[in-house]
């Protein structure tokens, strides 16, 4: 089984950081910032932050697991993160430099509902619980 993990990175100003995929002849969508469990990863916490630097040269702290979204093949971890800092022009994961898999653009929103749905987010599934974080309050309360 495939395991990645995510990170909802929250920001001082309130707004949450997504890459904003643009691939030929796929509309365009947001994931949120992660990708695998690597074998020399020390545990998943370890892996997302590894993620974090390498995709948009940043630290982020871990504040704890937000949801799990499991299939056959494929186990995802959402976890809340906060982040101070990050410097998209500086990242160096590999898929950045791969033929064919088109562009990756950083894009902040605000930590609102109405900007989630307009994020078109995938996997769809976790528009769901960010819902309900935002309208709990759980988002705002962890910057």
């Amino acid at each position: 089984m495939q395991h990645r993990v995510r990170a909802v990175l929250l920001t001082p100003t309130g707004t949450m950081l997504l890459m904003r995929r643009i691939r030929p002849g796929v509309e365009p969508y947001a994931v949120i910032v992660g990708g695998k469990v690597e074998p020399t990863d020390a545990s998943p916490e370890e892996a997302l932050l590894r993620e974090v630097r390498e995709e948009i040269a940043g630290e982020a702290t871990v504040v704890r697991l937000l949801h799990t979204l499991e299939t056959a093949d494929e186990r995802q971890d959402f976890y809340l993160a906060t982040i101070e800092k990050w410097n998209f022009e500086d990242r160096i994961g590999p898929e950045f430099s791969q033929e064919g898999r088109g562009e990756y653009l950083l894009q902040e929103i605000p930590l609102t509902t109405e900007a989630i749905d307009g994020a078109n987010l995938m996997p769809p599934e976790i528009t769901t619980v960010l819902h309900e974080a935002v309208e709990k309050g759980e988002l705002l309360a962890q910057r």
